[in-house]
């Protein structure tokens, strides 16, 4: 029970990374305010399960911020470990890459988690202040510091998320608040579906991976847990691979 009486949000919880994440907090005593789009079957997919409050909302709204850490003091009494997982992907290269996709990865990989993360503060304060510390965790990729044909937006937006979360836990840590992001490898999600369920596709980065196999989103639930829990008091402005070994070779 590693999360036992706090309370945290997760973003992009309706599927993947965010509702394995979501379940896994709940299941170690976090109430969990679980967030997003609608019509994305988020409130389905956590029925029953009493720790978990579901919020749809577009996290990229202009006033999405303040409904989001609003509604998150209503039900939850507060904020102990803020999760910014929600995602989006892209893919084209550079030379097609158009402007409207560009500025749709970035509105949701970093715009949306910046401003929540700024809306999120003060409240994050009020509970470092009380229990002796809180928690910010971002979703990047190991795409934050490799790259591959076809993400300049992805790719970009993934670094922004790593220098975002080190900023905020340079200027945060006098708090006690932690800011650290988690960095995916090859993860069998929604978003990564179509490719890996072509099975050539599927062994190739099985392959590549020391454990030989892709990643499933509990490993990342259980890598975010981890910064999430007490035991990670010392650990800031850090970037957790949970690649499966996929980025050890060159």
């Amino acid at each position: 029970m590693l999360l036992q009486g706090k309370a945290a949000i997760v973003t992009g919880a309706a599927s993947g990374i965010g509702a394995a994440s979501a379940a896994l907090f709940a299941e170690h005593g976090a109430q969990v305010l679980a967030v997003d789009r609608p019509d994305t079957g988020l409130v389905a997919k956590h029925a029953g399960n009493n720790a978990i409050h579901a919020l749809e909302l577009d996290i990229t709204g202009d006033a999405a911020p303040r409904m989001l850490i609003g509604a998150a003091r209503d039900r939850l009494g507060g904020i102990d470990v803020l999760f910014n997982n929600a995602g989006v992907s892209s893919n084209a290269l550079a030379e097609h890459m158009t402007d409207a996709d560009w500025d749709r990865t970035f509105a949701v990989n970093v715009r949306a988690m910046f401003r929540i993360c700024r809306e999120a503060i003060p409240t994050l304060r009020q509970a470092a202040e009380k229990k002796g510390r809180a928690r910010i965790i971002n979703t990047a990729s190991v795409m934050a510091f490799d790259t591959d044909y076809g993400l300049s937006a992805y790719t970009a937006s993934k670094h922004g998320v790593a220098g975002l979360t080190k900023t905020l836990a340079l200027e945060l840590g006098k708090y006690r608040i932690t800011a650290n992001y988690v960095l995916p490898g090859a993860i069998q999600t929604g978003m990564t579906k179509a490719s890996f369920d072509n099975e050539e596709i599927r062994k190739v980065w099985e392959k590549k991976a020391a454990l030989r196999r892709l990643g499933q989103p509990v490993d990342i639930a259980r890598a975010a847990l981890l910064l999430a829990s007490d035991h990670a008091d010392f650990i800031t402005g850090h970037g957790l691979v949970a690649d499966g070994g996929l980025t050890l070779r060159t």
